[in-house]
């Protein structure tokens, strides 16, 4: 059992360390913990065989006898700790916390390579940070192949680059010829119309509200570029492999940032003391300029 109830992209840089988990046990059935709106994705990982749906910092509706193996891959305990410790398993893997052995958590870690290195100090396996790809969804995609997908939200206002730029880079997408749709979830449907009308785009190209998870996934499977902010969005773009470009503000890129691949673009102008849960847009992200992406972009474009 691995526990992984969090947001999609806790769940997408998690994979990596799943993967290793499977290879350490690969003749065990192997349940992943994580939410229900996430249990469509979940089956994507070729490493998972069972969703077992929770909610962060919850008991778990565990039914049988207790696993033979119990990983937490949500935090640095002690309170993940114990919803995995009170499955009684026979061997728990978790970060050191009082009480609890296991390796040494580091804060300035990437949190890829930190759960990898927790089922490789633990299990004694090889854990390949870039084994981050999904399975493509086998849904209809709602847009055509190459489109361009700009992507607005993120959970904290913090985090949230002004919708008049994403405006601007939409147009700038869209001018270079490019069918342009705006995401988003179902709490961010105004947002994706303000930017798709400051673009100039009809209601057709608003996708926000109006896609499953799989067929979001669908989309970004089959996109010719992503440009998003620092949200899960963007690990759905390093998932399935597509170009991106990914603005950074109060995290550093060194903790949630995409893999060191040429097809991923990186903006950020911050020293990594923002707030992310901040209610105000933050200093560094503000920092990052229209002129800025677009020219990522292009340039992007040019390469893929």
């Amino acid at each position: 059992m691995v526990l992984r109830p969090l947001g999609l992209g806790d769940l997408l840089t998690g994979v990596s360390a799943i993967r290793a988990v499977r290879a350490a046990v690969p003749d065990h059935r192997l349940v992943l913990a994580t939410t229900a709106a996430l249990e469509p994705l979940a089956a994507l990982v070729d490493a998972v065989d069972e969703v077992l749906p929770a909610r962060e910092l919850e008991p778990l509706d565990w039914a049988g006898p207790p696993p033979e193996l119990a990983v937490d891959l949500h935090g640095k305990g002690p309170a993940s700790h114990v919803v995995v410790a009170d499955l009684h398993p026979e061997r728990l893997l978790t970060f050191a916390s009082p009480g609890y052995p296991g390796p040494t958590w580091y804060p300035d870690e990437h949190e890829v390579r930190r759960w990898c290195r927790l089922v490789a100090e633990g299990l004694g396996v090889d854990a390949d940070p870039d084994a981050l790809d999904l399975a493509v969804p086998n849904v209809p995609a709602p847009a055509p192949a190459g489109v361009a997908l700009v992507h607005p939200g993120a959970a904290f206002p913090g985090r949230r680059w002004p919708a008049d730029r994403f405006a601007a880079v939409a147009r700038h997408l869209a001018a270079r010829g490019l069918e342009v749709r705006v995401t988003g979830g179902p709490a961010e449907v105004a947002l994706a119309r303000a930017v798709a009308e400051g673009a100039g785009l009809g209601e057709e190209a608003v996708l926000a509200g109006r896609t499953t998870i799989l067929e979001l996934a669908a989309v970004v499977a089959g996109a010719g570029v992503v440009v998003s902010g620092d949200t899960g969005m963007a690990h759905l773009a390093t998932a399935y492999r597509r170009p991106s470009v990914v603005l950074f503000g109060p995290v550093s890129p060194a903790l949630w940032g995409p893999p060191p691949r040429p097809q991923h673009v990186v903006l950020w102008h911050g020293d990594g003391t923002g707030d992310p849960w901040s209610a105000e847009l933050d200093p560094a992200l503000d920092e990052v300029t229209v002129d800025e992406v677009t020219a990522a972009l292009d340039g992007l474009l040019a390469r893929t």
